[in-house]
């Protein structure tokens, strides 16, 4: 089951980024595409129907065929997810991130449940909505416990950790959580980067060996 709508989520503030390259992380190129140029054709090949928009309010990230959308919100991190772009059928990406064609397709794919979460132990990398009022129930309460200094973050775990009713409570990875280790790869810091470097060379080198 695909979506109607892909939001590319690349309104972050990158402070641990810190301008390296002089580009806005989302704006690395691997294999001669940026990171945005990248996510959006793997969407178009799986699911061509689909609307695709980049949520930021930097033109820098401005991408060919793509519309770019000024979020109405940015005050804390929550934001990234604009509730003005839900609709039933959502799926939220990460701008800074590196999909594999394979995690890609499992996105695109997923269920038929209300929500669904993609990612590692790490970090969170995608979140399908099938039912946009129960993302924005979750966004809603998450942001209220954040501004009454109820929680020290407001990231997708919080999200996801609303949505199986275990918000205030250590983080548990479980229902709804599809593990995409070794699949995709974030780049929050120069070294970052400079690690997937030195994973694609090894990669290239056994390949050639």
């Amino acid at each position: 089951m695909t979506h109607s709508r892909y939001i590319i989520m690349s309104n972050g503030k990158g402070s641990r980024w810190g301008g390296h390259l002089g580009i806005p992380k989302q704006l690395i190129e691997i294999g001669g595409e940026t990171l945005l140029a990248r996510i959006a054709r793997q969407v178009r090949e799986l699911d061509p129907e689909a609307e695709v928009i980049v949520s930021s309010s930097d033109p820098r990230h401005d991408t060919p065929g793509v519309r770019r959308h000024t979020p109405a919100r940015n005050e804390i991190e929550l934001d990234r997810f604009v509730p003005e772009l839900l609709v039933d059928g959502s799926c939220f990406l990460y701008g800074d991130t590196f999909y594999s064609d394979e995690a890609m397709a499992e996105i695109v794919h997923s269920g038929h449940e209300a929500l669904n979460f993609f990612g590692d132990e790490r970090s969170i990398v995608g979140v399908s909505c099938r039912r946009a009022e129960v993302m924005m129930k979750h966004l809603e309460r998450v942001r209220a416990a954040y501004l009454a200094g109820d929680l020290e973050s407001c990231i997708g775990w919080q999200v996801y950790q609303a949505y199986i009713g275990k918000l205030f409570e250590p983080l548990h990875i479980g229902a709804e959580y599809h593990h995409l280790t070794g699949k995709t790869s974030g780049f929050n810091s120069p070294e970052d980067l400079r690690d997937f470097i030195d994973r694609i060379g090894q990669k290239l080198e056994c390949a050639h060996a």
